[in-house]
């Protein structure tokens, strides 16, 4: 079963719905043009900044050398400008309707953070990880939406500035696009965790081998158990964490991994059976979801997407040390495996000769 119907499922669960309403609206092939333009011109980024990078440069004096290319480990590496890249949010909320807020701090955090990323030169799609208390800038706003300074702080805590909606979402890209290194984002999805039980039983529910031990939230988690997940079960197993454990947050993420490739195989199972779940599951989530990807964008992503390939070696972590801080943990990036990330997602390897 090919990736293109999970990847609707999972990173555009609207797409098929979206495509279906452009499809019957005259100029469907100029509707996808204007789809591709506007992916690219969203991304305030054009090429991430490695040469600023330890181990990474891009200076050279030759005629040929172009200004997207960096050296890294000896060889030379050129940006894949036909890369799409989406930010995937799981917000702290548990309303079933996403709602506005005041400016302030109440716009929820960004529990599960995930890049994923289309590769339409080996049609190929990858899912990178995001620890929620990856210490970076974050920029603080004050109760009337004014910028006040940028600190840093756990990278979770960014969406909480601004309304709730769009403003937080963005606030959200441009932190984990600078930690990056001003990787180019073309758009987001930000979804409440109270659509997750409602995700999870419309694709028949998830198996999975319970990790560790979350018994006080739920009885039938017991580490070691294989259970099949639905409705609220699910939601507790991927949403909650004992906070007084330290590195909880770490075991939650690899959880939630474990829960999303699970997912992927479930969701196979489904489309296979029902053309129209994703647009089953987009009906029911609309309404937990914000998110700038429009009619004319997907109708030029998905019928590509058909062929895009996934197996769970394309779901990647970003390694590091979780450390105590004075009040929360927190997660320091190894540099080296970051920098070596992005080249091995977003790069591909120049013949060049000095």
């Amino acid at each position: 079963m090919p990736m293109g119907r999970v990847g609707k499922v999972f990173l555009i669960v609207w797409a098929v719905l979206m495509t279906i309403i452009a499809g019957g609206l005259a100029g469907f092939e100029a509707m996808r043009f204007f789809g591709k333009t506007n992916l690219d011109s969203k991304s305030a980024t054009s090429t991430p900044m490695l040469d600023q990078a330890n181990g990474a440069y891009s200076v050279d004096t030759a005629e040929k050398w172009q200004s997207d290319w960096v050296r890294y480990n000896g060889e030379v590496y050129d940006y894949n400008e036909d890369i799409i890249t989406f930010l995937i949010m799981g917000i702290d909320k548990e309303d079933e309707v996403v709602k506005e807020v005041k400016e302030g701090a109440d716009g929820g955090q960004a529990d599960a953070l995930f890049l994923l990323v289309l590769n339409p030169h080996d049609e190929s799609i990858k899912i990178i990880g995001i620890n929620r208390n990856t210490m970076t800038d974050v920029d603080i706003y004050d109760e009337y939406g004014r910028y006040m300074t940028t600190m840093i702080a756990q990278i979770a805590v960014q969406h909480g500035f601004g309304n709730g909606m769009e403003e937080s979402c963005e606030y959200q890209v441009k932190a984990v696009s600078n930690l990056f290194y001003q990787l180019p984002i073309h758009g987001y999805a930000a979804i409440n965790m109270s659509a997750i039980p409602k995700i999870n039983d419309m694709v028949g529910g998830v198996d999975v081998t319970v990790l560790e031990d979350l018994t006080k939230f739920d009885k039938k988690l017991v580490e070691g158990e294989k259970i099949h997940l639905e409705g609220a079960t699910a939601f507790r197993y991927v949403k909650c964490r004992d906070t007084s454990v330290f590195g909880s947050s770490d075991r939650r993420l690899e959880r939630q991994r474990q829960y999303l490739n699970a997912f992927i195989k479930a969701a196979r199972n489904a489309s296979s059976e029902n053309n129209n779940a994703a647009i089953q599951i987009f009906t029911e989530i609309r309404d937990a979801m914000v998110t700038n990807i429009t009619a004319d964008e997907v109708s030029y992503l998905a019928p590509d997407m058909i062929n895009y390939s996934f197996d769970p070696t394309d779901f990647m972590m970003i390694n590091g040390e979780t450390t105590r801080g004075e009040f929360f943990e927190e997660f320091y990036v190894d540099e080296d495996d970051l920098f070596k990330t992005i080249i091995e997602v977003f790069y591909e390897k120049v013949n060049y000769v000095d």
